[in-house]
């Protein structure tokens, strides 16, 4: 699967909807994530208003990836030709908003069809679907594919209840 792909899945799964956790809780965390991939430099330092605008990324990516109308933040990006003709969008800057330029301009890069969320509500993990008809629903079949599947088996148990039975034939 393509670098971009991994890129975005990573960044979406910062935020843990399932136990509430965040991984950017802080701009010093937002900095390190960013540094460690290598898409800032290590004298860049992350401020609140950073902080703000890879939240509102983050949850922007989240809903894209639901198939959902999304408004990303404005981030400093510009189309640019490479030397193969191909156009790319590049940041226009450095720096921690040139980073998260960086990850909304993988949007645009080859993967992006294969990205998806959940669509277990209490998860919305980001994942790269790899079935051959990219027909997956779930992080995880095991678990959440399962609680989904449970809840819709015992919601039309319960509604079968309502239904008068006979145990006779009728003529």
């Amino acid at each position: 699967m393509s670098f971009s792909a991994e890129l975005i899945r990573d960044f979406v799964n910062t935020y843990d909807v399932e136990s509430d956790t965040d991984e950017l809780s802080a701009p010093a965390d937002l900095a390190l994530w960013l540094r460690e991939r290598d898409l800032i430099a290590s004298r860049d330092r992350a401020t609140d208003d950073d902080l703000h605008s890879a939240h509102a990324l983050r949850e922007g990516l989240r809903a894209a990836l639901r198939r959902e109308q999304a408004d990303l933040p404005a981030l400093p990006l510009q189309v640019r030709i490479g030397n193969d003709g191909v156009p790319e969008l590049v940041p226009a800057r450095g720096g921690v908003p040139g980073g998260l330029a960086r990850i909304a301009a993988a949007m645009v890069e080859p993967g992006w069809d294969r990205l998806k969320v959940c669509a277990e509500e209490t998860c919305q993990w980001a994942f790269i679907d790899s079935s051959k008809n990219r027909s997956r629903s779930w992080c995880s079949m095991r678990v959440c594919g399962n609680r989904t599947k449970t809840r819709a088996y015992r919601a039309r148990k319960r509604g079968s209840r309502h239904l008068p039975v006979s145990n006779t034939d009728t003529v």
